[in-house]
């Protein structure tokens, strides 16, 4: 479960991507821009899985959720849609998987948040 007194972002991941994009701010900003309207997409189709209790379904959301996280430097968010994919992966949910659902639902808002104020700061 994430750790509610941690960073939502990893200042470390967010200045690495900055460097690889050649300092690009719009590119930066594009990126996030996109990862915040996709992840609510990825959002319901974990919550819909984890509702029909479709543990196969819950792989491909969480799996991208992941990724796209860890890639914009949402680190906890990251490894808690690992565990929901790994979950999904062992073919059986039980009770632990609705509460690490409710926990990534939880750590996005942060996550949302964080990057609104971050972005807030950054040069357009």
């Amino acid at each position: 479960m994430p750790d509610a007194d941690a960073p939502a972002l990893d200042e470390a991941v967010l200045n690495e991507l900055k460097e690889t994009t050649g300092d690009d701010p719009a590119f930066v900003r594009d990126l996030i821009e996109t990862y915040l309207a996709d992840a609510p997409v990825q959002l319901e189709g974990i919550e819909e899985a984890v509702a029909a209790n479709d543990a196969e379904a819950l792989i491909r959301p969480a799996h991208t959720l992941k990724s796209s996280s860890a890639t914009v430097g949402a680190m906890q968010l990251a490894e808690a849609s690992r565990a929901l994919e790994m979950a999904g992966r062992t073919g059986a949910l039980d009770a632990g998987v609705r509460a690490q659902a409710d926990a990534v639902q939880v750590e996005w808002n942060r996550v949302k948040a964080a990057f609104q104020a971050w972005m807030g700061e950054q040069p357009e």
